[in-house]
């Protein structure tokens, strides 16, 4: 009997009385059957289909959503179509590389060309919840703590949560907290700031908050050939210039420009005008007339 069907005691349906008495006179009570009211148990969340029994080291497992579901292949396929769409979106001065040993570790570096954080160049870590998308967002955390409201001065973490509040999933991608990291560089939010400090000082002293700023960019630029704090062969590292090295991988990205340049500017000369010259009238041209 199938256990989701629940019984009711109350409802009988009886058999009629010919079918019930046999040639001997007896009577038979017809067994119990259930009411045609049948009520089914909720389904629980991210339920799937269950083929065979389940084992009893299966049904101990995390219920936090992805894992209890799809396991861990589908959070890799998650985690590979995040990266693809922070490739596709190209996002200006923002650099992003998966960890080698955990791919719930990302590693990145933002660049800043103008503004108050001008010649900035902050290395950072990105990490995944492990029940990602159905988990909380992801948190961000500089490898050195920058002179910002929204950066926590001990931790290095950024205040991730106020532009996140609740991760929502299909619609939050890992890409938008990189576009937020990199924004909180050029517009400027002192609303509960984590740094207390660099809130009061951008309200009230701005002269003194770009000389904090200042150092904390140079501070920053300093430490920026040091070794990664975690041990990884995908963690970003720079090195100083040398010529031996970088001056043919320069030449490389140079060259391999040039060629699509040279086939735009072809193309921009060989394209024919659908207007006469001198005329606004469109898919005009000029009229040559035959020798006779």
């Amino acid at each position: 009997m199938n256990p989701f069907w629940s019984m009711s005691t109350s409802s009988v349906r009886k058999r009629p009385e010919a079918e019930e008495k046999t040639l001997s006179g007896e009577v038979r009570t017809s067994p119990l059957r259930a009411s045609t009211k049948k009520q089914l148990p909720s389904i629980p969340k991210n339920a799937v289909p269950i083929t065979k029994p389940a084992s009893p080291a299966t049904s101990s497992q995390s219920t936090n959503g992805t894992h209890a579901s799809y396991g861990p292949f589908y959070l890799e396929y998650s985690l590979l179509a995040e990266f693809t769409l922070v490739v596709k979106q190209k996002l200006p001065g923002v650099y992003v590389q998966p960890s080698y040993r955990s791919a719930l570790m990302w590693f990145g570096v933002i660049f800043i060309r103008h503004g108050l954080y001008q010649d900035g160049v902050f290395k950072f870590t990105v990490y995944i919840p492990d029940n990602y998308p159905d988990g909380d967002c992801p948190r961000l955390v500089f490898d050195l703590p920058v002179f910002h409201p929204l950066v926590d001065p001990l931790s290095g973490e950024l205040d991730v949560k106020r532009a996140f509040a609740k991760w929502r999933r299909n619609h939050n991608h890992i890409w938008q907290v990189l576009m937020y990291a990199r924004r909180v560089f050029y517009k400027i939010d002192t609303t509960s700031p984590l740094n207390p400090e660099a809130g009061v000082l951008y309200d009230k002293d701005i002269q003194l908050f770009k000389s904090k700023v200042v150092d904390s960019v140079k501070l920053c630029s300093s430490h920026l050939f040091d070794q990664p704090k975690i041990e990884d062969p995908y963690a970003i590292i720079f090195s100083p210039w040398n010529p031996a090295i970088h001056d043919e991988a320069r030449e490389k990205m140079l060259t391999q420009k040039k060629p699509e340049d040279q086939h735009c500017k072809s193309m921009h000369v060989s394209g024919l005008s659908w207007v006469k010259p001198g005329s606004v009238q469109p898919f005009s041209k000029e009229e040559k007339t035959m020798p006779t």
